[in-house]
């Protein structure tokens, strides 16, 4: 399949190496506003085919999206250290209105991955620009965030983070839900693993982790400037969910007709069936009583910027 990736800054190069890498994608098309940028990506990337599965990568304008059955869109504004998702709202609601014409033009079946933030908006707002069905408008979501939970989840339990089942929910941002009550390592509730391999798990403990959780992205940008590897990583297993038809359940951003708590049609996070024809379904996970209330004000947040978002269009 040939994908397309819209941006080829530290994110949208990192999600090109990782998809030539992978080498499920026969074909990578790198667009920029910054040409010279995207060429330089990808010659960088195509270099390094002869030690992978050999996908072809080239620089393209939009007209090379024709047979595209992916876009990635990645261009935006980056997030400043001290600078929430929520803040870059207004930079890339500008900037998307300059993309998604184009993609809807020269790529009108295509399936569309937002992995801008802040990126549940996004990509209501890319929805909303392109006319797309919704199954094939959707957001990296919290893919990232259940990784780093079941990561952080898996050091602390001393076990493989692929044995943790854990997902994060609702936005990828400040009011986004780790799911305690669900969360298992193996089929054991990861409370009876702790107590069985000697691990405390109480609730500072589980304060400590959703915190680490919460704000990776904060430390990693502070360290470094972005985050990157983690997203590119997510994203790849993604795209291969769709190449693949492989009905994985990744908590991908989509929307929402009938929200929680009354906040209708909103993009947020939910355990979804992924194939090559989307988001197939969304799934309504079990939650306690205090995880159905911070839910609820994840879709009142998203609900009220989303408005605004709209606004801009």
């Amino acid at each position: 399949m040939q994908i397309g990736i819209i941006g080829t800054g530290m994110v949208g190069s990192a999600i090109a190496f990782s998809l030539a890498s992978e080498g499920s994608a026969e074909k990578l098309i790198l667009i920029d506003a910054n040409k010279e940028r995207a060429v330089a990506e990808a010659m960088d990337i195509s270099h390094s085919t002869p030690f992978t599965f050999g996908a072809k990568v080239i620089a393209g304008e939009y007209k090379d999206l024709k047979d595209a059955g992916i876009i990635i869109i990645t261009a935006g504004a980056n997030q400043k250290p001290g600078e929430t998702r929520l803040d870059l709202l207004e930079k890339n609601v500008s900037i998307f209105k300059s993309i998604i014409p184009e993609v809807v033009k020269y790529a009108p079946n295509s399936i569309l991955i937002i992995a801008a933030n802040p990126v549940d908006i996004m990509t209501e707002v890319t929805l909303k620009m392109s006319g797309f069905p919704k199954n094939r408008v959707f957001g990296t979501g919290t893919v990232l965030d259940s990784a780093r939970f079941r990561s952080i989840l898996g050091r602390h339990l001393g076990i493989s983070p692929k044995s943790v089942h854990a997902n994060v929910i609702g936005e990828h941002g400040d009011s986004e839900v780790l799911v305690w009550s669900s969360a298992v390592a193996g089929t054991t509730c990861v409370e009876r693993m702790a107590q069985q391999t000697g691990k405390e798990l109480d609730k500072v403990i589980k304060g400590s982790i959703d915190n680490e959780v919460r704000n990776a992205a904060y430390t990693i940008i502070k360290g470094k400037g972005a985050t990157y590897f983690g997203i590119a990583s997510a994203t790849q297993y993604i795209c291969n969910s769709i190449i693949s038809d492989k009905h994985a359940i990744l908590t991908v951003s989509s929307h929402h007709d009938e929200g929680i708590g009354g906040y209708d049609n909103i993009c947020y996070s939910l355990p979804s069936i992924v194939s090559k024809n989307g988001v197939e379904t969304a799934l309504t996970p079990q939650l306690c009583e205090s995880e159905k209330e911070a839910l609820t004000k994840s879709a009142e947040t998203l609900s009220e910027y989303t408005k605004k978002a709209l606004a801009m269009l």
